[in-house]
């Protein structure tokens, strides 16, 4: 195959929004270029300097870190007026990794990647957006509330799990007072945790799942993972006992209905029945060498010779 120039888009927002700052960036660079590519970086505040920068050189590929432009480097926080940049290389005719602009949508508002998997009769929670609902139509308890638009358990803590509704209300007011945004509250989902690495598309999609856990004793009396615990050392990604072949299904049929492409990753947990629902789907994983769980996972499957390496090459080939 010919040599490819990938270029990586990120700004501000690339740790909050996607695979990490600079110097994760930076990795991804190495192992592209380790994998026989050209590789440029180009750093962006805006659609005007992204067009300048991709039109100084070649591009056989996009790959971004930003779903869109942004100066927040702490919450993904969407702006009504947010220009998205698969929108702008879709309008520029240049391809890109990961899934379309309309799906990146869909994936970062959690109650519409609810509602289209619930409409595709892919398992999901009982789940409520406030607004435009409010906090007092919840009918289910205990109820989990998390922000509708951000990541990496940002808006998780140990009032996440009510079991009132005066409780309820509190932390919808929370999340709409101190993030700006909606919150999706769910039906408590008790069981086990697990992520799922999916890889590539069609006959050549890989899909990997990982069970997710964390001591015991560093939870509270609801074992949520808060954002403090998903650090290398306290979070802790194995191959599964169970539910493997129940997750690797359930997450071929959430990529199927929400039309992902080369790389995303999907959260799910046990219910009260004991069956896997999906909570997220994240379309620009983390790309942290050894500390995301997208490079964890690959490793514990692929763990000879630069599992990195070969992750950011796999990942590459799937759109080249």
């Amino acid at each position: 195959m010919s040599k490819a120039t990938i270029v990586l888009i990120t700004g501000a927002g690339g740790d909050a929004q996607g695979w990490g700052n600079m110097q994760v960036t930076e990795a991804v660079k190495d192992a592209i270029i380790a994998n026989g590519h050209n590789c440029r970086i180009v750093l962006a505040e805006n659609r005007k300097e992204l067009e300048q920068k991709l039109a100084e050189g070649d591009c056989t590929l996009a790959w971004s870190s930003l779903y869109f432009f942004s100066d927040r480097e702490d919450i993904i926080g969407i702006p009504p007026d947010a220009v998205w940049v698969a929108d702008v290389l879709g309008e520029l005719g240049i391809s890109y990794i990961g899934p379309s602009a309309q799906t990146m949508k869909n994936l970062i508002s959690k109650y519409d990647t609810h509602e289209i998997l619930a409409a595709h009769s892919v398992r999901v929670p009982r789940h409520i957006l406030c607004p435009p609902a409010s906090a007092s139509q919840i009918d289910f308890f205990p109820a989990f509330v998390k922000p509708n638009g951000e990541s990496r358990s940002i808006g998780i803590n140990e009032n996440s799990v009510a079991e009132t509704p005066e409780a309820l209300e509190k932390q919808v007011n929370f999340i709409q007072k101190e993030l700006q945004q909606g919150a999706l509250v769910e039906e408590y989902l008790p069981g086990r945790e697990y992520t799922v690495l999916v890889l590539g598309n069609g006959k050549n999609r890989e899909i990997l799942p990982g069970r997710v856990t964390v001591a015991k004793e560093l939870y509270g009396k609801y074992p949520v993972l808060r954002s403090d615990l998903r650090g290398v050392g306290l979070t802790h990604v194995s191959i599964p006992e169970e539910h493997q072949e129940e997750a690797i299904e359930l997450a071929a049929q959430a990529c199927d209905a929400l039309k992902c492409d080369d790389h995303v990753r999907i959260d799910m947990r046990e219910g009260q029945d004991g069956r896997l629902r999906i909570m997220e789907v994240n379309g620009i994983p983390g790309l942290k060498p050894v500390k995301s769980w997208s490079p964890q996972i690959y490793t514990l499957y692929h763990p000879s010779g630069n599992p990195y390496q070969a992750l950011i090459g796999k990942i590459v080939e799937a759109k080249l």
